[in-house]
């Protein structure tokens, strides 16, 4: 049976969701507070009871001193015990952690202690850092079906003599979700009471606590509670995370919600989040991603595979050479896994005593300017150890926005808008983590419109899940040709009367049967031989009739 992902995403009253507008002091994201802010702030661990991985000055840090942000996904280890190769394919495609969904037996099967300790081991072997948590207590309170915290501390007591050394690899996530959408102010004691329990049942890994309301926090509790609930730990390792879904749809949302506990010296993550719309709202994911950079907070995209509703699966099927365009999104679009995740050095990624960061890159010069994309050059970085990769940033308005990252000194940016100026930068990156000062700027105005090259294409249409009234659909786009497509529009027509609802990886727009498809900015570009996958649902009647003629760019496609 197919699960559904962890957050069941309510729908709160429309009066109680214009009131959090006016509960959190809405910001831009230009003003969000520096990471730095974290160095001064009271009511901070020393960390001087620290083993392993610990907060100290709200920072979350390995061992050895050295900062650690967590870049990853959540994986429904739980409801499918089998898929034992996910955390080597999550790891393969970028990811420094793991956020592994556990039973402590109240609602599911319970994990033994044996089971644990394999997955614990398989995190090890995969060079990853493994956050534990225990899905029984999702939605307590509101949901009959859950657990208690108390009994989810009760679960890891009984797996101490399988935690315990293993403070360097794992995070204790003490409940999901832990509370619903009634009474969330009975949140805050019990949590509080698990915190204690495992404290003194000697545990000194970092803890874990998630947000009530769903995990969204969207009533302000654990906001308003953070503080206390942080200095009832005696170590002060302890982390917030915060879920963001449908309620997190703006960016001053989210950004006055990270810094308001960045400002407070509270250490948080995104425990988990999502990015395509349903039927309670559209997650602003491109700015969840964003600030958790420039911030350099944690955060774990939900989830890997095996969703009852499988709009959030990031790989379809567990296969991880069929990654949807959500999980497209999350390893390789802009601030996404690829870019900006770091593997810990407990696994010797990188030198713990490299301070020295690189010099900053040459001025980036630019070349093969097109409608929608640019070549940018410049020249490289040195520095004591070595450079590692390159970050590229647009500069708009005071603020800036990762669009690419490189290995080399050479990079193409796209997704742009025929006809726009835009300005470009560079960062460097060592390994240890030290980024260097931004490079001098360039200015980029896009050639006007004009045709893509390689509109050589196949595509392929796929009827994934069907309901009464609606369906499920996946289409995949591949680039036949020898050059690389750089922005493209695929046309096609319905033959029963269905209508698109919601589509991610692509932005729709029917008329009668029509339906013209243009590229989101994390697919626009499909390299000769690869392909780029839009997924959708919509609405239909009793008959549903799989389109069989596809234009992509004018070009008529084969289809497969």
């Amino acid at each position: 049976m197919r699960r559904t992902r962890s957050t069941t995403r309510k729908n709160p009253v429309s009066a109680l969701l214009a009131g959090l507008a006016a509960f959190l002091g809405l910001v831009v994201l230009g003003a969000l507070v520096p990471a730095a802010a974290y160095a001064q702030q009271p009511g901070e661990s020393s960390g001087a009871l620290a083993t392993g991985l610990h907060i100290d000055d709200g920072r979350l840090l390995e061992g050895n001193g050295n900062d650690f942000v967590m870049r990853g996904v959540n994986h429904a280890h739980t409801w499918y015990p089998g898929e034992t190769q996910s955390l080597a394919d999550i790891k393969a495609l970028g990811a420094n952690t793991v956020r592994v969904v556990l039973s402590d037996g109240h609602r599911w099967s319970r994990n033994s202690p044996e089971d644990v300790a394999a997955v614990i081991a398989q995190c090890k072997a995969n060079r990853l850092i493994c956050v534990l948590e225990v899905h029984d207590t999702t939605g307590y309170g509101e949901d009959t079906a859950a657990g208690t915290l108390d009994h989810a501390a009760d679960y890891w007591i009984s797996l101490k003599s399988v935690l315990t050394g293993q403070e360097n690899y794992v995070i204790v996530n003490i409940g999901n979700e832990p509370w619903g959408n009634t009474n969330p102010e009975g949140w805050t004691d019990p949590t509080v009471a698990a915190v204690k329990k495992l404290r003194g049942a000697g545990f000194e890994h970092t803890i874990m606590v998630d947000a009530p309301n769903w995990g969204q926090d969207w009533q302000g509790v654990m906001r308003a509670n953070a503080q206390a609930v942080y200095d009832a730990d005696t170590t002060g390792n302890l982390i917030f995370s915060i879920h963001m879904y449908s309620v997190f749809d703006t960016a001053a949302e989210i950004t006055d919600y990270l810094n308001a506990f960045v400002a407070a010296g509270l250490p948080i993550l995104i425990g988990e989040f999502g990015g395509p719309a349903d039927q309670w709202g559209d997650p602003d994911e491109d700015t969840m991603m964003a600030a958790a950079q420039q911030l350099r907070l944690g955060y774990l995209a939900w989830s890997w595979s095996g969703n009852t509703d499988p709009v959030l699966d990031l790989a379809i099927g567990f296969d991880p050479s069929r990654l949807s365009s959500w999980g497209q999104r999350i390893f390789n679009g802009a601030n996404g896994i690829a870019q900006t995740s770091k593997e810990a050095t407990i696994y010797g990624g990188s030198n713990p005593g490299d301070t020295q960061a690189p010099t900053a890159p040459g001025t980036p010069s630019a070349s093969a300017v097109a409608a929608t994309s640019v070549n940018l050059t410049w020249t490289a970085a040195t520095d004591n150890v070595g450079v590692t990769a390159y970050d590229i940033v647009r500069v708009s308005g005071g603020g800036e926005t990762t669009v690419a990252a490189a290995t080399t000194n050479t990079a193409t940016v796209t997704g742009l808008t025929a006809n726009t100026a835009y300005t470009f930068a560079v960062y460097a990156r060592d390994a240890a983590g030290n980024r260097s000062a931004r490079s001098a700027t360039v200015n980029v105005t896009t050639a006007d419109g004009g045709s893509t090259p390689g509109t050589s294409c196949s595509v392929g249409y796929r009827v994934s899940s069907e309901w009464p009234g609606g369906f499920q659909g996946e289409i995949t786009i591949r680039n036949t040709g020898t050059a690389a497509i750089s922005g493209w529009k695929l046309v096609f027509a319905f033959a029963n009367g269905q209508t698109v609802s919601n589509m991610w990886g692509g932005t729709p727009t029917q008329s009668g049967a029509t339906v013209s498809v243009a590229n989101a900015s994390y697919t626009s570009t499909i390299p000769a031989s690869g392909s780029v996958a839009v997924g959708f649902t919509a609405n239909k009647g009793s008959v549903n009739t799989v389109p069989t003629a596809f234009t992509l760019n004018g070009s008529t496609c084969a289809t497969t």
